[in-house]
């Protein structure tokens, strides 16, 4: 079993069953990132229908192998349009995150995945499953938007 990078130790026993997100502890707030890098996907929404696509597109502070952003605590300097997730912007955000994401599973009133590093214990669950962006991604500085369309990827469950 691996170092876990998200600090999971002091959270309350099955927490994200019992306790809303928003009288959840930061610490608990960011226990249920699993680590997988898919928010860090762009995605292409469907004007249309709404509907979202995941692309093999990574944002530039995306760490392919990490599955983590480089600069977390500062994200929002290099990238201003950065989404921070809190308890109060679910309602806004939940639609295009990944369907296995565990903020959208417990917004969504679902179970999380066995493989969540909160059931596993093992911060490298997510990636043995095969459900996490490592290995598949590319910079977005490689790829013009208008050929995004070109790398959607259909997302793992």
């Amino acid at each position: 079993m691996s170092s876990d990078p998200i600090p999971r130790k002091g959270t309350r026993s099955r927490f994200w069953e019992r306790v809303p997100m928003n009288k959840m502890t930061a610490r608990e707030w960011e226990a249920l990132c699993d680590g997988c890098g898919k928010c860090c996907l762009n995605k292409l929404e469907d004007e249309e229908t709404g509907e979202v696509a995941l692309t093999r597109v990574a944002c530039r502070l995306l760490d392919d192998e990490s599955c983590r952003c480089a600069q977390y605590d500062i994200r929002k300097q290099f990238v201003p349009e950065c989404v921070v997730l809190t308890p109060e912007t679910m309602s806004q955000h939940a639609y295009w995150m990944p369907a296995t994401c565990a903020y959208r599973l417990v917004y969504e009133g679902k179970p999380l995945y066995d493989w969540h590093p909160l059931i596993s214990g093992d911060p490298e669950s997510v990636h043995a499953a095969g459900v996490s962006a490592r290995g598949r991604t590319i910079p977005e500085f490689e790829v013009p938007e208008e050929e995004w369309e070109d790398h959607i990827i259909e997302e793992p469950v």
